[in-house]
C-alpha cells in the first residue's frame, strides 16, 4: 500500500525557494536573484552584471537533483544555475534573468540536458538573449547509455554526465577562452561521457506518497532522474554484478554510445542518487576501477565517488565514463570553488539577495492590469464562461493527471496544470480584457509562463502565442476565425515540440479537434454544433493514446507494455479543458446541458 512519504519540510511549494536560501547561507561566494517564487537562479556573488570579461556558463533544470545544479556555482564550474520546480524544466523568464545577470562582452554558453521542456526553455531564451545583443552558444548533454538507441525524437537523457561537462566548460571560460572555444570544449566533451543508472527505491516527490513500484527484494536497471521507469527490474543482486552490468551497458560496441576502447584513458564518477551511503558508493567505486583496468583495459585516469546528481531520495547510483585526454584532464584539475565539486569556500560573505535584472525595454509590466469593463459584451460574456470552464475542468481532474503521470511519466501533470488552472482563475477577474479575444488568449499565455513549469507550460505558452497572432489578424472574431487560430496553434506546438499525430502528446486531442472543427464549419454547420463535434473528437483522440507507442517525452523512455491501458495526461488534461469550453459556450448560447 502506499504511503505519504516522509520529509523534512514545511510547505511542500516552498522546498526550492527554501533549499536556495540555505545553500547561500551556507557558502558566502553564492546568491540568488530576488524574484522568488517565479525566478529561482543561484549565482556567483563576485560577478558583477554586465562587467564579466570571462564567457558565462549557465546551466540548470528541474529541481530535485541536488546539489546539481546550484551547488555547481563558483568560479572554475557555473556562473549561474536555473531552477524550475521540482521536476519541472525553469520557465524562460528565470532563464533569461540569468543570462542578463551575469553574461558579459564574451557571452554566454548555456549546458542544456535532453529532456524535451529544458530544450524548448533554454532554446527560446537562447534566441530572446540573442535578439538583446548578447552572444550565445548552447550544447546539449545527451549520456544515457541505458536505453537502445533512440527512437521519435526524445534521444538520449542526460544524467549525471553533465556534471563533468559543468566542469570542462567552466575550467575553459576560466582560463579565458572565447565562447567558440569553450562552447567547442563543452561539445567535445558531451559527445566522449555516457552514464548508467540503478535504483534500490522510488523517489518520493515533496508532498505526494511513496511509490510501491519496486517489491523489497526488486531493484531497477537503467532508470532517469525523475522517477520514470527504467529499461528493466530484476531481483536484487549484489553491486558487484550491479557494476559490470553498468559497465558492460556502458561500453557496448553494439550501440557504441562511448567512443572508447582497450588502451584507452577514461574518468570515472560513481554517482549517488539521493539516498544512497557513501558507503555503498565507495564499494562500487572499489569494483569499477579494477574492472575497467583489468576486463577493458581502460586506464582510470581520476576517480570521483560522491552525491552529486540526485532524484531526490532515490536509493541507488549511476556510473558515469568520460574518455579522458590531457585537455579534459587540464580542466577537470583546475581549481574550482563550487561547493559540490567539492571545494571549500572563502572569503567574506556578501549580501544573500541581488536583484533580478529588468529587461531592456519591457512591453507590459508585471503589475499591469487591465482595467475591467463596465459590462462585457455577449462575446465576452461567453469567452469568460469558456475560460472559467476549462480552468474548473482542469482543477477537477488534478488527481487523475497524477496518477496517470505517475505511471507513464514523473507524477506531477496534474499539479502542474493544477497550477496553472487556479492562476488563469485569478487572473481573469483582473488581467483578461474579455472583449477582446486575441489579448485576453494573450494574458493566458502569459500567466500560464509565469507559474507553469515543464514541458506543458512552455507548450501551452507557444500554443497561446500562436493562436494570439492569429487572432489579432482580424477586427471580428468568428467562429472561422477560431478554427484558423487553433490550427495555427497546433501547428506551433507541433513546430517547437517535435511532436505530430500518434506521438502520444497533447496533440493526439488537439490534431482531431482542429481538423473536424474545420470540417464542420466548412459544411455549414452552426459553430455551436461544430464546437461540440470537435470536443468529443478530441476526447476520442486522447482516449487512443492507450494504444499508442509514446515518441516524444519522458513516455518515450518507457517499456510499450507499461503503457498500455494508460492514457497520455497530457491528451486528456487537454481534451478535458477543451471539452469543457464547448459545454459552456453551447449552454451560454442555448441554455442547455449535455
Amino acid at each position: 500500500m502506499a504511503l505519504q512519504g516522509k520529509k523534512l519540510i514545511n510547505n511542500p511549494d516552498d522546498v526550492v525557494t527554501e533549499f536556495i536560501e540555505g545553500l547561500v547561507e551556507t557558502y558566502p561566494g553564492l546568491q540568488y536573484l530576488d524574484g522568488f517564487p517565479q525566478i529561482k537562479v543561484v549565482l556567483r556573488a563576485d560577478v558583477e552584471r554586465g562587467s564579466y570579461d570571462k564567457v558565462a556558463v549557465i546551466s540548470g533544470g528541474g529541481s530535485g537533483h541536488e546539489p546539481a545544479h546550484a551547488g555547481f556555482v563558483g568560479p572554475g564550474m557555473l556562473t549561474a544555475a536555473v531552477s524550475g520546480d521540482v521536476f519541472a524544466s525553469p520557465p524562460v523568464d528565470s532563464i533569461l534573468a540569468a543570462i542578463r545577470a551575469v553574461t558579459g562582452p564574451l557571452g554566454c554558453l548555456l549546458i542544456v540536458k535532453n529532456y524535451t521542456g529544458d530544450r524548448l526553455n533554454f532554446g527560446l531564451a537562447a534566441e530572446q538573449a540573442k535578439s538583446e545583443g548578447y552572444k550565445m552558444e548552447m550544447v546539449i548533454v545527451g549520456d544515457d547509455c541505458a536505453l537502445p538507441p533512440p527512437r521519435g525524437i526524445a534521444g538520449r537523457r542526460g544524467l549525471a554526465g553533465t556534471i563533468l561537462v559543468h566542469k570542462v566548460a567552466g575550467a575553459a571560460a576560466d582560463a579565458g577562452l572565447s565562447l567558440a572555444e569553450v562552447a567547442a570544449e563543452a561539445k567535445h566533451a558531451s559527445e566522449v561521457v555516457g552514464t548508467m543508472g540503478v535504483a534500490l527505491s522510488v523517489c518520493t516527490l515533496p508532498g505526494q506518497v511513496t511509490s510501491d513500484r519496486l517489491g523489497p527484494m526488486q531493484m531497477e536497471l537503467g532508470l532517469g532522474i525523475h522517477g520514470e521507469p527504467g529499461v528493466a527490474v530484476v531481483e536484487l543482486q549484489s553491486v558487484d554484478v550491479v557494476v559490470e552490468h553498468v559497465l558492460k551497458q556502458i561500453l557496448s560496441q553494439e550501440t557504441q554510445y562511448l567512443p572508447i576502447t582497450r588502451g584507452c584513458s577514461a574518468v570515472l564518477l560513481v554517482n549517488g542518487l539521493g539516498g544512497t551511503p557513501i558507503m555503498e558508493l565507495m564499494i562500487a567505486a572499489r569494483k569499477a576501477v579494477p574492472e575497467l583496468q583489468l576486463v577493458y583495459g581502460i586506464a582510470v585516469d581520476r576517480v570521483y565517488t560522491g552525491t552529486l546528481m540526485t532524484s531526490l531520495d532515490m536509493a541507488g547510483l549511476s556510473i558515469t565514463i568520460m574518455k579522458s585526454d590531457d585537455s579534459i584532464l587540464k580542466r577537470l584539475d583546475a581549481p574550482t570553488k563550487a561547493p559540490a565539486w567539492p571545494v571549500g569556500s572563502e572569503g567574506n560573505r556578501p549580501p544573500a539577495k541581488f536583484p533580478v535584472p529588468l529587461p531592456p525595454s519591457p512591453s507590459i509590466k508585471d503589475d499591469e492590469i487591465f482595467a475591467p469593463s463596465q459590462e462585457l459584451s455577449k462575446q465576452g460574456c461567453i469567452l469568460e464562461a469558456a475560460i472559467e470552464a476549462s480552468a474548473t475542468a482542469i482543477i477537477n481532474i488534478k488527481d487523475s493527471l497524477n496518477e496517470w503521470d505517475s505511471k507513464v511519466g514523473d507524477g506531477d501533470c496534474g499539479t502542474t496544470m493544477y497550477r496553472g488552472a487556479t492562476a488563469i482563475l485569478e487572473d481573469m477577474k483582473k488581467r483578461y480584457p474579455m472583449d477582446d479575444a486575441a489579448g485576453t488568449i494573450n494574458e493566458i499565455g502569459a500567466t500560464i509562463r509565469r507559474v507553469m513549469g515543464g514541458t506543458s507550460g512552455i507548450l501551452y505558452d507557444i500554443l497561446c502565442k500562436a493562436a494570439y497572432a492569429s487572432l489579432k489578424q482580424s477586427s471580428t472574431v468568428t467562429a472561422n476565425k477560431w478554427a484558423d487560430a487553433l490550427e495555427a496553434s497546433v501547428a506551433a506546438v507541433s513546430k517547437y515540440g517535435g511532436a505530430s499525430a500518434g506521438y502520444r502528446t497533447m496533440l493526439d486531442a488537439l490534431i482531431p479537434a482542429s481538423a473536424v472543427l474545420k470540417q464542420r464549419l466548412e459544411a455549414g454547420d452552426d459553430p455551436v454544433t461544430a464546437f461540440i463535434a470537435s470536443s468529443e473528437a478530441a476526447s476520442a483522440g486522447a482516449e487512443s493514446t492507450k494504444q499508442m507507442q509514446a515518441k516524444a517525452g519522458r513516455s518515450s523512455y518507457i517499456a510499450p507494455d507499461l503503457l498500455a491501458s494508460i492514457p497520455d495526461p497530457g491528451a486528456m488534461a487537454a481534451a478535458a479543458w477543451y471539452r469543457a469550453a464547448a459545454l459552456a459556450v453551447k449552454n451560454k448560447l442555448h441554455g442547455s446541458k449535455s
